[in-house]
């Protein structure tokens, strides 16, 4: 990780003092509990000064507040999102949208590396990433290995548009739905893909 994810990770581990304007945070906190509220508004407000996105780490928190959990479990969930989102933002660059920071936040909590997802962009060129680092992503969820997921998503993802990525992706659950290994699915189904698969426009 390079010292920017340092600064990201110190930064949310070492709450400061906030302002009460700030403590009052986005509406949507209410939800959480007097005593969970201030410590995820921090969070948030720390991630915002660094230029993270903070929307997924409001609906991080509630989730969890939905979900019942523990305020401790949230704020910790939001921390380590918060993490993921910096990390993610090392590995994309700094002109990384936040959809695209997200998208590889999940990427590296389903296991890929930061090496990944910059190779990822580097093949993408000038077209947004989300939809590669998702389908990894998905890929993973479906119990595809993830040297494997991320191997196909790369084979693809200099020339592949997003309506190929979502079409592959929808071959290789398909075939593991009536019963073909994950990885086995994912492996062949790579091949045809890469054959029928047009240059990317932008």
């Amino acid at each position: 990780m390079r010292a920017s994810g340092y600064v990201v990770l110190l930064s949310l581990c070492l709450v400061a003092p906030f302002s009460r304007a700030a403590a009052q945070g986005d509406p949507r906190l209410e939800r959480l509990d007097e005593a969970t509220r201030p410590v995820v508004v921090a969070l948030i407000d720390t991630a915002r000064a660094v230029g993270l996105p903070v929307n997924p780490l409001v609906e991080r928190a509630l989730e969890g507040a939905i979900k019942g959990a523990p305020g401790a479990t949230i704020a910790t969930a939001v921390r380590r999102l918060a993490a993921d989102l910096g990390r993610a933002r090392d590995a994309l660059g700094s002109g990384a949208s936040p959809v695209e920071l997200d998208a590889g936040a999940a990427a590296l909590r389903a296991g890929a590396g930061p090496d990944v997802l910059t190779r990822l962009r580097r093949a993408r060129g000038h077209r947004p990433v989300t939809m590669a680092l998702a389908v990894l992503t998905d890929l993973v969820a479906r119990g595809v290995p993830i040297d494997t997921a991320t191997t196909a998503v790369l084979t693809l993802a200099a020339t592949a548009r997003d309506e190929d990525l979502v079409d592959f992706r929808r071959a290789v659950e398909r075939d593991i739905a009536i019963g073909a290994p994950p990885a086995a699915a994912a492996s062949i189904r790579v091949n045809a893909a890469a054959r029928e698969a047009r240059p990317g426009r932008p």
